[in-house]
């Protein structure tokens, strides 16, 4: 591996997912549900303690992200950006459901879903192939923008697998299969000489 040549410092990029929103865990997609009061202290939490490294914020446009991006934006007096290509993956016929309701109308479908996601689609779903694309074009613009600074994304679960999954070169119809927790960080770092590199998954304080 080369080094990184001067004055062409890594980007690292902190990605957050929101907290728990209004009404539990569903299938949520683009439905616009605020955080809960729950979800509101999860994410306080997360970003507590010692004052943080981050010199821009990036947030989904969806009220659960953006919500706590501004307050932290404004607290930390930092920039944020509101970029619409972070926007959750649209479940279709299945947004506003639980897995619970879910298994209970279609529990073969609701399976052959999470074993391939690409070809059993709810009605009206985004295309995985899609979302990837859009979500890829958010993040490298995010880490464009911010050459070798360190950033935090306030984005949602099915935006973290798609990030991990391009870095880590895993097929898109496995991506349901990673585990991404409300309020939990994930850190990539892009070197302009490397490829990008995962450097820690799930944690709920950094």
């Amino acid at each position: 591996m080369r080094a990184t040549p001067k004055g062409q410092a890594p980007t690292l990029v902190d990605l957050l997912r929101h907290g728990e929103p209004v009404g539990g865990r569903r299938y949520r997609g683009k439905m616009d549900d605020p955080l809960s009061e729950h979800g509101w202290e999860q994410m306080r939490n997360a970003a507590a303690g010692d004052p943080p490294p981050w010199e821009a914020i990036v947030s989904s446009p969806l009220s659960r992200c953006r919500g706590f991006a501004e307050e932290l934006a404004d607290r930390l007096t930092l920039p944020i950006e509101i970029d619409e290509r972070l926007q959750e993956v649209g479940f279709g016929a299945w947004e506003g459901q639980t897995r619970e309701q879910l298994i209970e109308k279609d529990a073969t479908l609701y399976k052959r879903f999470y074993q391939d996601p690409i070809s059993h689609r709810p009605i009206g779903a985004e295309p995985i192939t899609g979302f990837i694309g859009r979500v890829t074009a958010g993040f490298d613009a995010a880490c464009q923008a911010h050459r070798g600074q360190h950033i935090l994304l306030v984005v949602h679960a099915g935006v973290i697998r798609a990030v991990i999954s391009r870095i880590l070169q895993i097929p898109p119809r496995a991506m349901f299969r990673i585990k991404v927790d409300n309020a939990h960080f994930t850190r990539v770092q892009v070197d302009p000489e490397n490829p990008p590199s995962l450097l820690f998954h799930g944690r709920d304080r950094l």
